[in-house]
């Protein structure tokens, strides 16, 4: 890909540390009309999952990053990694690598291009325009193919990445989410919100919220740096014990939220609940920033007053995303309040466009999160298997479709009342 100083040049590093923080940022606000910055693809978040030991060889995660360089310009890059296993990515091939297995092929290791532990939609194939995100996607596959690797999957992708995957022949797999998302006008408060439901969904949330404050639960919020180390340590506390109690040892360590505390702040909303003034439980909220933001201007920069939000429409490109819960105590419905309620009820009065609530549960209907397509992309090396799976992706998307216009007819919300838009980032 070299022939003068203008030509471009692909460079794989082994560890995020090996790009320029302003760099890779500056390359991922470019692909946000706004410039703001998904949290998750941020080179603080992606440094931190590798620095923490929670996302490094020894968990099976093995980074790769793969960089396009025009001169001394980066001008594309993906987060890479080699895996030995499918756990935490949320699209699940266990079966394929099962089929391997049974016909004497390694599956493993597979190349993936994902944000560890976190099934969010949004770009992964960072570039500058089209032709560059084309060739990204180019030296990948060769890349790959050189490496001996069994197959390239770049999960929840955004519209440009699923456009030069299925451009250069990668297969497309379609999955649902249930993202909560206000309509052009905004609305003025929770009540105004719930009036937009039908008569049975407005009067269950009522109950399910009801019983919370009947419990003697109020809730307390803090955003940024006005979270203070001792509710990071009580989050912690909650989130690992509620991941043991399934019997699994959480994905993400300690020490990687002390990075989050330190390194970005500013992308973290924290909900405490608290009985007779005792903490008992806490929800984890990401929140999207502009890249220009610090924990020191944060609040002025990204947020609208409450009497500004119900002046102007919510569509700024903010989004939070419900990521992590756990609880001391058990109270009934509690989880819905924390995860659900709370958090929506913070989007409205600070004009927020969407809350995402993360990967399955269709359950969330209910709540007024309405079905997401989302998408990933794949490629395997071995012919025979790439044509049995692309014959059961076409079955398996005919399906999504089918499900998809059964929720619809399930809608939470009124006949005649304005139906929040579909989300603008992922096409449906």
């Amino acid at each position: 890909m070299k022939n003068n100083s203008n030509d471009y040049v692909i460079r794989i590093l082994d560890s995020p540390l090996a790009v320029n923080a302003g760099e890779w940022n500056g390359l991922l606000a470019a692909q946000s009309p706004a410039g703001i910055l998904n949290p998750f693809m941020r080179h603080e978040y992606l440094t931190a999952l590798h620095t923490s030991g929670s996302a490094t060889p020894k968990t099976g995660w093995t980074p790769r990053f793969v960089t396009l360089w025009q001169g001394d310009v980066l001008v594309g890059a993906c987060a890479l990694y080699l895996k030995a296993h499918s756990y935490g990515e949320y699209v699940f091939d266990w079966a394929w690598a099962n089929a391997y297995a049974q016909n004497g092929l390694e599956y493993y290791p597979k190349a993936l291009i994902a944000v560890p532990f976190t099934p969010v939609p949004g770009a992964r194939l960072l570039a500058r325009n089209a032709a560059e995100r084309a060739l990204l996607v180019k030296a990948l596959v060769a890349w790959c193919d050189e490496e001996n690797l069994s197959s390239l999957h770049v999960l929840f992708a955004d519209e440009d990445d699923v456009k030069a995957c299925e451009d250069a022949g990668l297969m497309l797999r379609h999955t649902v989410q249930f993202h909560w998302t206000a309509p052009p006008t905004g609305y003025r408060d929770f009540d105004d919100f719930l009036m937009t439901l039908s008569q049975e969904k407005r009067k269950k949330i009522r109950q399910e919220r009801r019983k919370v404050r009947d419990a003697g639960i109020t809730f307390r919020w803090s955003l940024g740096a006005q979270i203070s180390s001792a509710d990071w340590d009580f989050f912690y506390l909650c989130y690992e014990r509620t991941y043991l109690e399934h019997g699994n040892a959480p994905y993400l360590s300690r020490d990687f939220f002390h990075r989050m505390e330190r390194s970005m702040p500013e992308n973290w909303l924290l909900f405490v609940a608290e009985h007779d003034g005792v903490a008992i439980a806490t929800s984890l909220i990401a929140v999207s920033a502009r890249p220009d933001c610090s924990s020191s201007t944060f609040d002025a920069k990204n947020f609208a007053s409450t009497q500004e939000s119900m002046e102007k429409p919510p569509f700024q490109g903010l989004t939070a995303y419900g990521r992590y819960w756990g609880a001391l105590a058990r109270v009934d419905c509690l989880h819905f309040e924390a995860c659900y309620y709370q958090p929506i009820e913070w989007c409205i009065a600070h004009g927020f466009q969407s809350f995402e609530g993360g990967a399955q549960g269709e359950h969330k209907m209910a709540r007024a999160l309405l079905p997401v397509k989302t998408t990933s992309a794949h490629w395997l090396a071995h012919p025979t298997f790439a044509d049995a799976i692309e014959r059961f992706l076409e079955r398996e998307g005919a399906g999504i479709d089918h499900y998809l216009e059964d929720l619809e007819r399930r809608s939470p919300f009124k006949a005649h009342a304005p139906q929040p838009p579909s989300d603008p980032r992922i096409p449906l």
